[in-house]
């Protein structure tokens, strides 16, 4: 809680003992928004996408189709990611799926090789993009991802979206134990999801994984095996959000007549 505040409450007990009952009331209320105040958690990253261009400390861009190595990004995925669909503009990340004569073009961004992240509650308001086909994502990979490969390495998939099934949240975990069409995954219904800005959260600590939008829990993941194929998720871990178009997720239908469409991020903020 810190010296300070302990401080505070032991003059404040002090107090008490000279007080007739309102004031006593009075110090009980003065007291619990110290402990409150205490218990705050602090901001220790957060990206708000002021200025003109992607801050190169924390982010770089991905381009291409994945190939030779991931083509189609491991989805058969129809985009290829280039910088030119990556803006920002008054305080905002957009990300446009585009289609020009036959080719899909989109973005992607990560912190890999730049930043890492281990536990803490993940905020990310955002506003979701409409049609068939599309695929938003904010998510995680373990920072050892080159080392073991997919699976092994984890990943947390904060947010999902797919426009076939409109205002449905998706969030999965990907592990050794389960991936691909993995266990620990929840699917809700949110009415009004695709329209304006809403709040996505996770919770990561030493014991359990939680998501959250617009302030109400959805899933936990908290299981009783600690196995590194159960949970790898006790290592550092860097972010990617994009806007992916079709893919086995995605789904093989593109509304071609909803393009273009963007992914709007108003911020990313890190407390722990």
């Amino acid at each position: 809680m810190g010296e300070t505040n302990l401080f505070k409450i032991r003059i404040v007990l002090e107090d008490m003992k000279k007080l007739d009952m309102n004031r006593i009331v009075l110090l009980l209320f003065i007291l619990a928004g110290i402990c409150m105040r205490s218990q705050e958690k602090e901001i220790i990253w957060e990206e708000n996408f002021d200025g003109n261009t992607l801050n190169e400390e924390f982010w770089k861009i991905e381009t291409g189709d994945g190939c030779p190595e991931l083509c189609g990004w491991g989805n058969n995925e129809e985009q290829s990611y280039t910088p030119d669909n990556i803006r920002l503009k008054d305080g905002y990340l957009h990300i446009s799926a585009v289609k020009e004569q036959n080719d899909y073009t989109s973005g992607r961004i990560t912190t890999k090789g730049k930043k890492n992240f281990k536990y803490g509650t993940y905020e990310v308001r955002l506003k979701l993009p409409r049609g068939k086909g599309l695929w938003p994502a904010v998510w995680m990979l373990g920072s050892n991802m080159d080392e073991v490969g997919w699976p092994m390495c984890g990943e947390i998939d904060m947010m999902e979206y797919v426009g076939r099934e409109p205002n449905k949240f998706f969030t999965t975990l990907h592990t050794q134990d389960s991936h691909g069409n993995s266990k620990n995954t929840r699917k809700d219904l949110i009415p009004g999801l695709d329209e304006g800005f809403h709040v996505f959260k996770t919770e990561w600590n030493e014991q359990r994984i939680s998501f959250y939008v617009d302030g109400e829990h959805f899933y936990t993941f908290n299981p009783k095996e600690r196995t590194k194929e159960v949970w790898p998720f006790d290592q550092p871990f860097y972010l990617i959000v994009n806007l992916a178009i079709g893919g086995n997720f995605g789904g093989s239908e593109i509304d071609d007549k909803q393009l273009p469409q963007d992914l709007v991020v108003d911020y990313i903020r890190i407390y722990q």
